[in-house]
């Protein structure tokens, strides 16, 4: 089956809006026909099996070009919006993509070359008034390629991770399923479509008969809250750096009390405990899901149900259905309980492979287990933890230091507004550790890196205390909220 059907099957002809909001509208049935128009538009000119690219931000234009390209039988490639002109380059010229959807606001900022078939919101447009449906064969294949989506490689180009129809469908349902999601479900959306995360919110609402409310600007926190009661959202989706920026910028958010709100989501990285403890306390009876996934993964492998969101709040929680967790050790035996290992990872969410890239594929996909990188333990009752990414890891003396012990320490101190750890060389020890702080207000430097330290030394070993200290103003976030020094 192809996802477009599976996703449609049962939503197509329904009047209600989809996308919710003052800068967009539109219903089930004007999405499911504009896809096909696009679909069919893409069938007769391009073919099949060709990859075709979609850089735009979360808009109607992205959800109709990204459909249409599915049901056609070609590939997407969705790409950030503020992507770098040389990994663009080395994109297009890496999946041979002659076809981008981009917007005109985005079309003059960026180079192409010639023989590049560039469609904007006006050829879009006329795709849609003057294309006629054609017939698409009903026995297509589920494995095949839907998508890649790039992400940042170890060598410095970007990795194609190649999802198949059948991947998106079986995460699609999984997620469903334990979200208990319904058509009475309303997503406001801060997460970009090009990111797994933002993408999994699109097909479970499609999926179910929900609705989507798109903001594409979290920096005005104002619209945020004004969209989450305007619109009665029911649901809330965001990776560490929303959650914090909330709970720390806000001045209303925690006197809110959003009634319509049924559950939020945290994806994407690990919320210190802090935060958690913190929404949790003053939000009590809206459902709190931590969870756990990769790119490799389609979107999702685990989640923490809120029940336990008190009791264990540092955990990833357990598989989501369908899908098998373990943790091995360096000698690929099964973890004791407590002990350290790389979380594994199987089920039919599990990416294809990457593309054009078999020996990075072969790394990461043995015996058909993910290697999902991270080193996490389990807990007697079978809850898993993630101590670390394995290239996050740092090594100081020979000894492993996981930067979010580091990080929940710090973030702890009242004056501290954000932290991130990072090493840097150093030549007795290999690696040393470096605190780049963010202060709520002005403190003399010398006092708060006096403090900084003395409170480490009270939760953590001397090896793991920071050698080195760094205020800043900010640190930065990518599109999908992603920390970076600035």
């Amino acid at each position: 089956m192809n996802v477009f059907d599976y996703l449609f099957d049962t939503s197509k002809h329904l009047k209600k809006d989809f996308l919710l909001g003052s800068k967009a509208t539109a219903s089930f049935t004007n999405i499911y026909y504009d896809s096909l128009k696009i679909a069919s538009y893409l069938k007769e000119t391009v073919g099949e099996n060709q990859h075709i690219t979609l850089i735009s931000p979360n808009s109607a234009f992205f959800i109709s070009a990204y459909l249409g390209i599915l049901k056609s039988g070609n590939i997407c490639v969705p790409l950030n919006f503020a992507v770098e002109q040389g990994n663009l380059d080395y994109i297009l010229k890496t999946t041979e993509s002659t076809t981008v959807f981009i917007p005109q606001s985005l079309k003059h900022k960026l180079k192409f070359d010639a023989h590049i078939h560039l469609i904007d919101e006006d050829e879009h447009l006329a795709i849609l008034s003057n294309q006629d449906l054609i017939n698409f064969d009903s026995d297509f294949d589920k494995n095949r390629v839907a998508e890649i989506i790039f992400t940042s490689g170890s060598t410095g180009e970007p990795k194609g991770v190649m999802i198949s129809h059948q991947n998106i469908i079986a995460n699609t349902e999984a997620i469903i399923s334990y979200l208990k999601l319904t058509s009475k479900d309303v997503m406001c959306v801060v997460l970009p479509f090009f990111y797994c995360y933002g993408l999994s919110l699109l097909h479970t609402h499609l999926k179910v008969g929900g609705s989507l409310v798109l903001n594409n600007s979290f920096i005005f926190l104002g619209a945020v809250i004004k969209d989450l009661k305007q619109y009665k959202c029911t649901g809330f989706a965001g990776v560490p750096s929303h959650f914090q920026i909330l709970l720390k910028k806000s001045k209303t958010f925690k006197t809110e009390t959003f009634p319509d709100l049924r559950y939020v989501t945290q994806a994407g990285g690990k919320l210190h405990a802090i935060f958690i403890e913190e929404f949790v306390d003053a939000f009590p009876n809206k459902a709190f899901y931590v969870m756990y996934g990769q790119t490799e993964a389609t979107a999702r492998l685990s989640y923490l149900p809120p029940e336990f969101i008190k009791i264990k709040p540092n955990s990833i929680g357990k598989a989501i259905p369908n899908v098998e967790l373990k943790i091995v050790n360096d000698n690929g035996d099964t973890s004791a309980i407590n002990e350290e290992g790389e979380l594994l990872a199987r089920g039919e969410n599990v990416m294809l492979g990457y593309f054009k890239d078999i020996e990075a594929t072969n790394l990461t996909i043995k015996n058909n287990w993910l290697h999902t990188g991270d080193i996490a333990t389990m807990d007697k009752d079978g809850f898993i933890y993630v101590v670390a990414r394995k290239k996050e890891i740092i090594k100081v003396g020979g000894k492993r230091v996981s930067p979010k012990e580091i990080e929940d320490v710090i973030i702890a101190i009242p004056e501290v507004e954000d932290c991130m750890i990072s090493g840097f060389d150093d030549e007795l020890l290999g690696e040393a550790i470096l605190a780049t702080i963010v202060l709520k207000n002005t403190h003399n430097e010398e006092s708060m890196s006096n403090k900084i330290l003395e409170e480490c030394s009270k939760h953590l070993s001397s090896y793991k205390l920071p050698q080195k200290i760094d205020f800043v103003k900010t640190i930065q976030l990518s599109a999908t909220g992603k920390k970076r020094i600035k």
